[in-house]
């Protein structure tokens, strides 16, 4: 297995890495640029926004050849559990979500549209058979659920994961890696679970394109991911984790995804909130505004590259939680969570002070140091 995880994780790095200058050559002919025309966005020169074309390649072309030599060696049976039919599910949706957020990247689309498409993309994915079900949580009397409430709960999971990962993509490499944090978070906790091979397979070839694309989106970013890119991420990764709990639907199986995921998905409800309360309506909510945490950091004073550093470091600390949760259980990943919680209380301020000078000049440091003097 460990030996087709390598395969897929290089053919879809590598394709995807390659990819790239040619999304960067194609945004421009088709006039795909990102211009800073408005206080939430945070680069200052145009840039190209097709990059998620590179990582929607280096994913496929990995994975299509991986089903096509595992299949070979009967290393995967793509008629067991109806895997065959999942997949073909998961390309049309993904083929959907891909074709609407390609428009908007290229001549812009209403925020009503790309939400239409993305619950027509979930209700294509159900009825090829990728459905979370058979829910298995304690004081939950969910026995007797009916397939209506699994199919809501499965669109809710998909656009709303979808729907993450765009909106959190506002920082130079911030929704890159923070996917690739959670594709090598999920990749262990799957091979704890004993997860299909197919789950693992997918995950791997997605962590492997993340990989590819970073170098040309981490900061100084040469080229963003867009709409196309984000939205394929969280519409991946909401697919595939449904697929890797699928044998086993209990209360910590389906809260590690959750916390893997955890910082998009809660960036995410605060926005709802905060958009409902001060828009006073539904419609509301799908406004954009720059109140996002990476906005709010940035107006705390840290760069770009801090702010996108110290949310990695978050989300991986999300992600280590879930998979000790997963391998040892609560009580250890609670005192894990405390240990690290403690830490960071007792040195973040010194720490956060030290990061802030080292990117200032050396007339703000002499200002800054006679204030915390005085």
């Amino acid at each position: 297995m460990w030996g087709d995880i390598a395969i897929a994780f290089l053919i879809a790095f590598l394709t995807a890495f390659m990819a790239t200058p040619h999304t960067i050559n194609l945004a421009k002919k088709l006039g795909a640029m990102d211009t800073p025309k408005d206080e939430r966005r945070i680069n200052k020169i145009t840039m190209p926004r097709l990059g998620g074309l590179a990582v929607i390649a280096g994913f496929f072309v990995s994975i299509v050849y991986l089903i096509i030599i595992m299949t070979i060696e009967n290393k995967i049976n793509l008629y067991e559990e109806n895997y065959i039919r999942k997949i073909i599910g998961f390309i049309l949706g993904a083929i959907i979500i891909g074709v609407i957020c390609f428009i908007d990247d290229v001549k812009g689309v209403k925020a009503i549209w790309k939400l239409i498409a993305q619950i027509i993309a979930s209700l294509v994915v159900i009825k090829f058979g990728i459905k979370i079900d058979n829910l298995d949580i304690p004081f939950l009397n969910l026995e007797n659920a009916g397939d209506t409430f699994y199919i809501l709960l499965t669109v809710g999971w998909i656009v709303g994961i979808t729907n993450a990962m765009n909106l959190i993509d506002g920082l130079d490499g911030l929704s890159t890696g923070i996917s690739l944090i959670s594709c090598l978070s999920l990749l262990i906790i799957f091979s704890l679970n004993a997860s299909p091979i197919i789950s693992i397979v997918l995950i791997t070839a997605l962590g492997g394109a993340l990989c590819g694309f970073l170098p040309y989106n981490f900061n100084p970013a040469k080229t963003f991911i867009g709409d196309t890119g984000s939205n394929f991420l969280g519409y991946c990764l909401s697919i595939i984790s449904i697929l890797g709990i699928a044998k086993t639907y209990t209360a910590i199986v389906i809260v590690a995804p959750i916390l893997v995921l955890a910082l998009p998905i809660f960036d995410t409800l605060f926005a709802i909130v905060r958009r409902a309360i001060h828009g006073k309506s539904l419609k509301s909510i799908i406004e954009p505004d720059a109140e996002h945490l990476h906005h709010k950091m940035l107006k705390k004073g840290f760069t770009q590259r801090q702010a996108v550093l110290i949310l990695y470091g978050l989300s991986a600390i999300f992600g280590m939680f879930a998979i000790i949760l997963m391998d040892s259980g609560i009580w250890k990943a609670l005192s894990f969570a405390i240990i690290i919680i403690i830490i960071i209380a007792l040195g973040y301020k010194e720490f956060f002070k030290q990061r802030l000078l080292e990117d200032v000049s050396e007339e703000e440091k002499e200002e800054h140091v006679k204030r915390e003097d005085k």
